[in-house]
């Protein structure tokens, strides 16, 4: 109990999985991979695995780690979001209540996850009765728009990504809806800097799937480009406002990208976050 236990997704984007499990690897204490025991999707769709893939992880996993957890995850009568949400909390429960459970997707890369431990361990003492006393830990997601031109373009606003919990009872992805303690930690986040085939693809079998108006988005992510991303705004895809403007940096990969960016930049201040903290506190004072 109590231990850094790290909870991936293995869908249609697993190849990701090669960047994201390493940046957690050293740190955690075992690591769990949700696997349908049909390769489908939670829309249902059946996507190919390449068995080399687990030939990598076992390769990899040199401190026998990682735990791959085949089981079905997808359910027909139930919505896409609605097989996330059993999904993650299946998984969740395979990591282990009593433990910091961790969920981090394929395309989330941690810049220092020791950090994140080391922030997270400051709050143990809700592990001790976890039904009782239910948080989720939030960090900082900088959100990856589209490679192009030699670099990348990226919202210029990092946007709260829910990483933790002590008790798994998922409403929407890995939002609980209960307390969220904030911390001062970023993470790369792979959501667009895609090909457009892979865009279409992820938009058709992803929990939001039914909310993005996808001939309208992608018109607007093939037009911008490092000559006019300044002039433009509003690249969110389900409501565009909430990202209304781009920056860009060099880099053509996620290494390079890490190396050449100050990830700081975007991160909220000291008294914004410990604002933020009291706010929840308060508000979920006197919740049972």
């Amino acid at each position: 109990m109590k231990k850094i236990h790290v909870g991936f997704l293995f869908s249609y984007d697993y190849e990701k999985l090669k960047i994201s499990i390493p940046l957690v690897y050293n740190d955690s204490d075992a690591i769990f991979i949700a696997v349908d025991e049909k390769f489908r999707t939670w829309s249902g769709e059946i996507f190919d695995a390449d068995e080399q893939f687990f030939e990598w992880i076992k390769q990899f996993d040199s401190q026998n780690k990682i735990t791959i957890y085949r089981d079905n995850f997808y359910v027909p009568e139930l919505s896409a979001i609605e097989n996330d949400n059993r999904e993650r909390h299946m998984l969740s429960l395979k990591m282990g209540i009593g433990n910091w459970l961790i969920q981090v997707d394929s395309d989330e890369y941690f810049i220092d996850f020791k950090k994140f431990v080391h922030d997270l361990r400051k709050y143990d003492r809700f592990l001790d009765n976890p039904e009782k006393n239910r948080v989720q830990i939030s960090a900082y997601l900088i959100n990856m728009f589209k490679y192009t031109d030699g670099g990348l373009l990226y919202v210029d606003k990092a946007t709260r990504g829910l990483m933790a919990t002590n008790y798994p009872d998922y409403k929407v992805a890995r939002n609980t809806r209960r307390r969220i303690i904030y911390t001062p930690n970023v993470l790369w986040h792979e959501t667009l800097s895609r090909t457009a085939e892979e865009i279409e693809y992820k938009f058709k079998n992803w929990g939001h799937n039914n909310e993005v108006n996808v001939d309208s988005f992608m018109r607007k992510w093939k037009q911008v480009n490092k000559s006019n991303y300044k002039e433009m705004r509003g690249f969110f895809y389900i409501e565009p406002e909430k990202w209304n403007r781009l920056d860009f940096v060099e880099g053509n990969s996620i290494d390079e990208i890490i190396k050449n960016f100050d990830a700081q930049k975007l991160m909220p201040s000291a008294f914004y976050i410990w604002k933020k903290n009291f706010g929840q506190w308060f508000k979920h004072l006197t919740r049972k």
